[in-house]
């Protein structure tokens, strides 16, 4: 594919939008280069602004904390992949084919588009299916909710929901589903990666696994049946 994307970011996230200017495109930029090359524990303002050649001074005009930075790299994100969904799904009419492509979206590799200031997608998913989870499992979660910031992961929820009521408008949980989907994907990537005892993956690093995985999942659960 070849595009430049961007999304509207809740305004509490950041302190400035980074999109403002070119040097805030590039803070996250280099910031999703740096958590994917040192895990989000120990990436820091200070090493981010050595990066890009500024100060840290000027990092905290655009985000309070690292914390709100990775939720703005994952808001982007939650509203990349429903772009994705759509996209994928303009021309489909069977339920079972949109659910089927839901699934091959949130365990493959993200398409790349054009644009010197585009985000590595390999890094980005790579952030995601490590380190999404710091967002929303704080105790401070409730309080940040307030502000409406997690409602591009919650309309990405939505649009797979619709899909499962589609499918079988019979199913009492398609929103459960449809966040269980998303984050056993995560959850079922990283283990067959780092750790696959905790998995049924018959070689590390299996790439069509957790594919596999859901789709028998999914499946089981919508027509109470097993899928091979």
């Amino acid at each position: 594919m070849d595009f430049h994307l961007s999304f509207f970011v809740n305004e509490k996230v950041y302190l400035r939008d980074p999109e403002s200017s070119e040097l805030g495109k590039r803070l996250v930029k280099s910031a999703i280069d740096l958590i994917y090359e040192l895990g989000f524990e120990q990436f820091t303002f200070k090493k981010l602004a050595s990066e890009v050649a500024t100060t840290e001074a000027t990092v905290y005009r655009y985000f309070e904390n690292k914390h709100r930075l990775l939720l703005y790299i994952l808001s982007w994100y939650w509203s990349y992949m429903e772009f994705l969904v759509m996209f994928k799904l303009q021309n489909m009419t069977d339920p079972k084919q949109k659910l089927q492509s839901i699934i091959e979206l949130l365990t493959g590799e993200l398409p790349e588009s054009s644009g010197t200031m585009d985000y590595n997608k390999n890094f980005l998913n790579q952030i995601i299916i490590s380190e999404s989870s710091k967002v929303y499992l704080v105790k401070e979660v409730k309080e940040i909710n307030k502000s409406h910031v997690f409602k591009p992961y919650k309309d990405l929820c939505s649009k797979i929901a619709e899909v499962i009521s589609d499918y079988n408008p019979e199913y009492q949980y398609p929103r459960s589903l449809s966040s269980t989907l998303i984050e056993t994907s995560h959850f079922q990537q990283f283990f067959s990666n780092y750790l696959p005892k905790l998995t049924d993956v018959q070689e590390a690093g299996q790439k069509n696994f957790t594919a596999l995985f859901l789709n028998n999942l999914l499946f089981t659960v919508l027509d109470g049946q097993s899928v091979k």
